[in-house]
């Protein structure tokens, strides 16, 4: 054979291989694409590619206070809100030609294959996007890895055919995992940083671009020193694509990693108790509302977004109250309880009688009984698992404590942990802007806003007030006897007469409707519902939106009924809003993941009271923070020296100028605080008591509602006026267009004045 005949037959067998090897991939392909080689994404998958997406909580201000999701914190964004330095970063680092090539570099594959990957895989975006979106972990078994790139190639070339680069980009960033529940760039500046996407700095972007190889591994919280490498070969890489100079670099190679570390999940962050709230009423709304094609929604996987009422500042002043004013309150408990208390045996006194009953509900009412009881254990194994000593971590003001202590010893513990409930209002909306169910939601997840509802005391005296107001015109100038006075047993058919008592059995002949609100007259408050009848004030009470029961006894005068927080705060609103009661409104409207409006808020009023009564009635509350009760919001009178009456911020008293108009509230044994403030555009009510009423102060300096609860109203709404970005009002209450009863005490005519100082049995001249 001649040489020239070798060598042609030497060419024929090259272009033999290549056609035999080109058409094995183009078969190679062509299989994958049909899915000879394992399933593929059809084009609506392409179009639309299933991820799950949390659902957003989001404040009246715009801010996300939490999210609900399984496994996925999720929220897309936009091309147009990735930061530039971020985009930058992404494709000096992970693929130079991203906007030259149609899914597949061929370039970064041969280097790849020639180097065995020690220089980068050879993905690209697109290619990664692929492997995210539908191909899942690269498998171990060498033949199943090569399909997967294959089938890769392929999604990623019918990628770029449906998306644009930019859209590629978002989608991408959208769909990384970058640990600690931080799916997408959105969790990720969030969690990292605790920022949204477009304040994040070069730096920061570098970062999270570093962590796209592998978040495991370059995870900033445990391998900080690896992560600043990472971040450094980012800045190179920018360097090489001339997007930065050397000197820009160097300076960025010089920073250390700094994170701004806020954890996301359903027991941490702003307004938890708030959020475990929206989660039931999501629930029932989803129940109710299902979608066009009858499925329903899903909570934690379709990406809603609900707009709240919750104003993320006043949220954080409020939280910031509560948890100031119980830290130190819980001090002067535990001091006045127990000479040496430990935490890790506290065992204060509460009277014996109650205890074995306490301690026995508890018990019942635990996680662990629920657990044991579920596996089949009996009741006697259960409680023997009581007393066993086990590791723990418990909650402290100070911090949470690793201790060992039986589980019975831990209940023990917690009964005597004061708690709180807060809530604010706009009155004329019904918008709740701040929501504090308790001290700690980690520790403490039973809810005193809505849950808990406990005596509210004197804090129920002016629906018998503005009741007498309404039905008789009474005037906060006027007078009636303050004597030990008794309600007839027929009037409400009882055996007995009910005689109610003045606290510490006081009693100076005669008040005005004012000063007895001010200082809690029990004997005026008798008189004035024995003339109006128990029925009328609980009609008014339920009409101004209290649900809960309230049996029609003089008894409710002196607020014997159990009531909430939220329904307390949503009546005396209506007192702000000219007699107009607004149900409370915590939604305003939910969009699904497409940005369409799926529900939206209608606010449910009912005209109460007539303008005149409410009007008087704020009137006779103001009275209650100038001269009664509630005084030491103007430091009058307050002691000093005792930090329970000072702000925890400055130290120094209360000095509030502008009208207040509110009530405090104490019921027996100190074992409830409430107060309730109002200025024209904001009405917030709070209540502080033990667990169990057992729990209490044992003197009523500490235990009534103007030493527990009032504090927290008084550094709230300091730090409401302190913001310059709110508008809370300072100005007085908007009086009606005309008023017909007196309110100017000392301008009343001589001839009302000499009436109103009446005796018991000259009532009738005032129309009694």
């Amino acid at each position: 054979m001649t040489k020239n005949n070798k060598y042609r037959k030497f060419i024929r067998f090259i272009w033999v291989a290549f056609g035999a090897a080109t058409l094995g991939i183009v078969g190679v392909f062509g299989a994958a694409s049909a899915g000879l080689l394992g399933t593929m994404p059809d084009f609506r998958q392409l179009e639309n590619p299933k991820t799950n997406l949390a659902t957003q909580i989001i404040s009246a201000d715009n801010t996300v206070l939490g999210k609900f999701y399984f496994n996925d914190n999720r929220t897309p964004i936009s091309y147009d809100e990735i930061p530039s330095s971020m985009i930058d970063a992404l494709i000096a680092t992970e693929d130079e030609r991203f906007y030259s090539h149609s899914g597949i570099d061929f370039r970064g594959t041969a280097r790849a294959l020639f180097y065995l990957g020690s220089k980068g895989g050879g993905s690209t975006i697109t290619q990664q996007l692929a492997r995210q979106l539908f191909t899942g972990v690269r498998s171990r078994n060498k033949l199943e890895a090569v399909v997967q790139k294959i089938k890769e190639w392929v999604i990623a070339i019918r990628l770029e055919r449906r998306y644009t680069k930019n859209e590629i980009i978002a989608m991408y960033l959208n769909i990384y995992d970058f640990n600690y529940n931080a799916d997408g760039i959105r969790s990720a500046s969030s969690i990292y940083f605790s920022k949204t996407p477009d304040q994040m700095s070069l730096s920061e972007s570098a970062m999270l671009v570093g962590m796209l190889k592998n978040s495991s591994l370059y995870n900033p919280l445990r391998r900080p020193e690896l992560v600043r490498e990472r971040r450094n070969i980012v800045y190179q890489q920018m360097l090489r694509n001339q997007l930065i100079g050397q000197k820009e670099k160097d300076s960025l190679a010089a920073l250390p990693i700094e994170i701004d570390f806020n954890p996301q999940s359903h027991r941490e962050g702003i307004a938890t108790y708030f959020r475990a709230y929206l989660q039931k009423f999501m629930r029932t709304w989803i129940a109710n509302n299902p979608k066009e094609d009858g499925s329903s929604y899903n909570l934690y996987l379709d990406g809603l977004s609900i707009y709240t009422t919750i104003d993320s500042r006043l949220q954080t002043y409020a939280e910031q109250a509560v948890g100031a004013h119980m830290s130190t309150l819980q001090k002067e408990f535990f001091r006045q309880n127990s000479e040496e208390f430990n935490p890790t045996a506290p065992f204060l006194e509460i009277k014996e009688d109650e205890i074995e009953r306490i301690m026995e509900q508890a018990k019942r009412r635990s996680e662990r009984w629920r657990k044991m009881k579920a596996r089949g254990l009996d009741e006697e194994s259960i409680l023997a698992s009581f007393e066993a000593p086990t590791e723990m971590e418990v909650f402290g003001w100070g911090g949470d404590i690793d201790t060992v202590m039986t589980p019975t010893d831990s209940i023990k513990y917690y009964k005597h942990f004061l708690r709180a409930g807060m809530m604010s209002m706009e009155p004329q909306s019904g918008h709740v802007k701040a929501w504090v169910g308790g001290i700690n939601y980690r520790h403490f997840q039973f809810d005193h806003v809505m849950q808990g509802k406990r005596q509210i005391g004197s804090t129920f005296k002016p629906f018998v007030y503005a009741t007498a107001i309404d039905q008789l015109k009474l005037s906060p100038c006027d007078s009636l006897p303050d004597g030990y006075y008794c309600v007839e047993p027929a009037k409400f058919g009882a055996h007995d007469a009910w005689c109610p008592k003045n606290s510490g059995d006081r009693y100076i002949g005669k008040r005005t409707l004012k000063n007895a609100l001010a200082n809690s007259v029990n004997t005026i408050s008798a008189r004035l519902i024995d003339k109006v009848g128990p029925r009328p004030v609980a009609n008014l009470a339920r009409n101004l939106g209290v649900t809960s029961y309230i049996p029609s006894v003089p008894a409710i005068a002196l607020g014997s009924a159990d009531l909430s927080v939220y329904e307390m705060v949503g009546a005396y609103s209506s007192f702000a809003n000219k007699g107009i009661y607004v149900k409370p409104v915590l939604v305003t409207r939910i969009e699904d993941k497409n940005g369409t409006v799926i529900y939206q808020a209608t606010p449910e009023t009912k005209d109460v009271l007539s303008e005149e009564s409410a009007y008087v009635t704020l009137k006779l509350l103001e009275g209650v923070t100038e001269a009664g009760s509630g005084i030491r919001l103007r430091h009058i009178g307050a002691d000093k020296t005792n930090p329970i009456f000072r702000d925890v911020v400055t130290g120094y008293p209360y000095a509030f100028e502008n009208p207040i108009a509110g009530k405090t509230g104490t019921t027996q044994n100190q074992s409830d605080g409430w107060f309730i403030g109002m200025v024209p555009n904001l009405a917030t009510g709070v209540w502080v008591g033990g667990e169990d009423r057992a729990t209490h102060f044992e003197t009523i300096a500490y235990g009534q509602g103007a030493t527990m609860a009032l504090p927290i109203w008084a550094n709230y709404m300091k730090a409401c006026y302190a913001d310059s970005t709110l508008v809370v009002s300072q100005e007085p209450f908007e009086a009606p267009s005309f008023v017909s009863i007196p309110l100017d005490c000392d301008s009343l005519s001589l001839a009302r004045q000499q009436k109103s100082f009446f005796k018991d049995e000259d009532l009738s001249d005032l129309g009694f």
